[in-house]
């Protein structure tokens, strides 16, 4: 294995050694927390345009399946890890995590310094960086210092799907749901198929016409990479189907949710990546534990004339605003991150729409909002159909 360095657009060079492809990636820097389920994050399209951190130390100890991939292609742009196990040991692996990177051609890191790094970026923000693994320090340093920020890309339009394709349920069918892809994970379609639903898959230019001529029961708005805000296309097709079809967003879903209604996103020091955030439930105060990827956020307050009190202590629920008024009459905040207190979901009053901040499917992660679903299931009307 060959040796390979990780520079940070400020400066900071980290070394280690390659376990994946050769050349120069670069991309914003985050750390995931998870502590399993690294096929799933690697294929993950939201995390297109990012370097992944992983802070659990040890990685590739069970190989990776086709089973696990939630795309046929990687999707992250860089890989690090503090420890690559030497074997793997699990009845369903079809092969390594180092041969896994090289297949997909993932630059990738080992004994890197994962700790600092982490600390890093919690401390600066993330940030962009670039991994070199055949090629001069200098080099790199130039490529990590001229990489885009995060803020203004337009990245779910480059993973999305370009045409429209249908799934059948794959138990009793009750109804159908048309989903907007913006970097749909696979295990997403699943949750929908084993409910009784058809899914007809679209790309982010349909229209809310597009939409609706394909009579749906519901729309479903996925997950994605980017800034939600140069998303105008996704967003003006969900304002016009808001009021019309029952509609249910997750991750940037959430945040183009968020935009449709007329509130404000703005971007998180370092963001939300990992499969242990603890969100509490405002309505009856139970906490789930939930995964997350992404680095924007949306912001209830931007719907008041007033603004958040200081944090002194303990996340509070009046880190949020109370009910507010949006184009589309009055929404609550529904979920709350418990490490830093931003909106973690919200719910319509007038309209029948719902979104969380986080990935209830858990690909990787626990299984505590998977309920959600269900929720939907029975917003569309269809939870009578599905018993019988």
């Amino acid at each position: 294995m060959s040796d390979g360095i990780l520079v940070t657009a400020d400066g900071a060079v980290f070394r280690g050694r390659s376990v994946g492809a050769e050349g120069i990636a670069t991309g914003e820097a985050v750390f995931n927390t998870s502590m399993t389920g690294y096929q799933e994050i690697l294929t993950d399209p939201s995390y297109a345009g990012q370097v992944v951190v992983m802070t659990a130390p040890h990685q590739g100890n069970y190989g990776v399946t086709d089973a696990d991939a939630q795309r046929p292609t990687s999707a992250v742009a860089g890989f690090v890890v503090r420890s690559l196990s030497r074997r793997h040991s699990n009845w369903r692996a079809e092969g390594s995590l180092a041969a896994y990177l090289r297949h997909q051609g993932v630059v990738a890191l080992a004994d890197v310094d994962t700790r600092r790094l982490t600390r890093h970026i919690r401390e600066r923000g993330a940030m962009p960086v670039a991994l070199g693994v055949g090629t001069t320090e200098a080099e790199v340093t130039e490529a990590a210092a001229s990489a885009p920020g995060m803020e203004g890309q337009d990245l779910a339009t480059g993973v999305a799907t370009r045409e429209p394709y249908r799934v059948a349920a794959t138990t009793d069918r009750i109804g159908s749901v048309v989903a907007i892809d913006l970097g749909m994970k696979r295990d997403i379609v699943d949750r929908l198929t084993e409910r009784g639903l058809d899914v007809t898959v679209v790309p982010p230019s349909y229209t809310a016409d597009d939409i609706l001529a394909l009579s749906p029961d519901g729309v479903f708005v996925s997950n994605g990479p980017g800034d939600p805000e140069p998303l105008v296309g996704a967003t003006a097709a969900l304002a016009g189907v808001l009021g019309k079809v029952p509609v249910f967003g997750i991750c940037l879903g959430h945040q183009v949710l968020g935009r449709a209604l007329g509130a404000a996103t703005y971007k998180l020091p370092f963001g939300h990546h990992g499969g242990n955030h603890p969100v509490r439930r405002l309505g009856d105060g139970k906490v789930e534990i939930t995964a997350h990827n992404h680095g924007f956020a949306v912001d209830l307050w931007s719907l008041t004339e007033g603004g958040p009190p200081p944090r002194e202590g303990l996340v509070t629920a009046d880190l949020l605003p109370g009910e507010v008024e949006t184009r589309f009459g009055r929404a609550i905040p529904t979920h709350q991150n418990l490490n830093d207190g931003t909106l973690e979901g919200l719910r319509c009053l007038d309209v029948p729409a719902f979104s969380v901040q986080y990935h209830p499917e858990a690909a990787p992660g626990p299984r505590d909002s998977v309920h959600l679903f269900d929720v939907f299931v029975s917003l569309m009307g269809l939870a009578d159909a599905r018993q019988r």
